[in-house]
């Protein structure tokens, strides 16, 4: 339930919609259990914040939500659907997309390459369509067209439109870091799972990442989700806050 009090949820819950949902949420390595009996509700279009000691499971239920690791017991549900079972790039045509600790970014591509990258997995084209985007049929351009139009909207929105062409991997650490998030939104989330998305940045760094996280929330409508360990940064944002300690809430 996070630090609200659990009656007022319940007095709240039939005025608010639940877009993320797990319950009773678990899972064993073993003879290890890195999560136990993890029930948590996010609203939608929340900031909501996952705090806890390292080794405290936060991870790996990121993991459990993005199909990397499937749970040994409970339930995860988005928009209503169920996850468990499902892969991980269903999951992100679910609505979720994620970051990570470790920047994970195609660091050989260009910044506006990644984020076509990103889009191709939004398109809504048939996979049939693969030999009109060989032959650069007009369908093909007038998809490619619409595509880069977004990024150049997302780009500039993350004030990143002036590095479009610099590859990922010469990008200063903060610009890497808004780059992830930018991948993340192309994707078409409505769900946006940002993992530690301040490590390694310095205080004005970390100042205008928290703008960008609220001003992501009013412009894309998008529900957050985040891990942090800096606190000023979660008590600032974060509407909602659930911890968890060798792997319960």
């Amino acid at each position: 339930m996070g630090l609200d009090a659990e009656n007022l949820t319940q007095t709240q819950s039939s005025t608010v919609n639940t877009v993320l949902e797990l319950s009773e949420l678990g899972i064993q390595f073993g003879g290890l259990k890195a999560l136990s009996a993890v029930s948590i509700a996010v609203e939608e279009g929340s900031i909501f914040g996952l705090i806890g000691p390292n080794g405290a499971g936060k991870t790996t239920l990121f993991n459990l939500l993005t199909g990397v690791y499937q749970p040994t017991v409970g339930s995860i549900k988005a928009f209503g659907q169920d996850l468990v079972g499902l892969r991980s790039y269903q999951i992100a045509k679910a609505g979720l997309a994620r970051t990570f600790q470790n920047i994970r970014l195609f660091k050989e591509l260009s910044v506006f390459d990644n984020l076509m990258v990103a889009m191709d997995h939004n398109s809504k084209a048939p996979l049939t369509s693969i030999w009109s985007s060989v032959l650069r049929t007009e369908s093909a351009l007038k998809r490619e067209q619409s595509a880069a139009a977004e990024v150049w909207d997302i780009l500039g929105f993350m004030n990143l439109g002036d590095k479009a062409y610099l590859q990922a991997k010469n990008l200063p650490y903060g610009d890497q870091r808004r780059l992830e998030i930018a991948r993340a939104l192309a994707t078409g989330a409505k769900i946006l799972l940002l993992d530690e998305p301040a490590a390694g940045m310095n205080g004005k760094e970390t100042a205008a990442l928290m703008q960008t996280i609220r001003q992501l929330r009013s412009e894309y409508g998008v529900t957050v989700v985040l891990i942090e360990h800096d606190m000023k940064l979660v008590m600032e944002i974060c509407e909602r806050i659930a911890v968890l300690d060798y792997g319960v809430k």
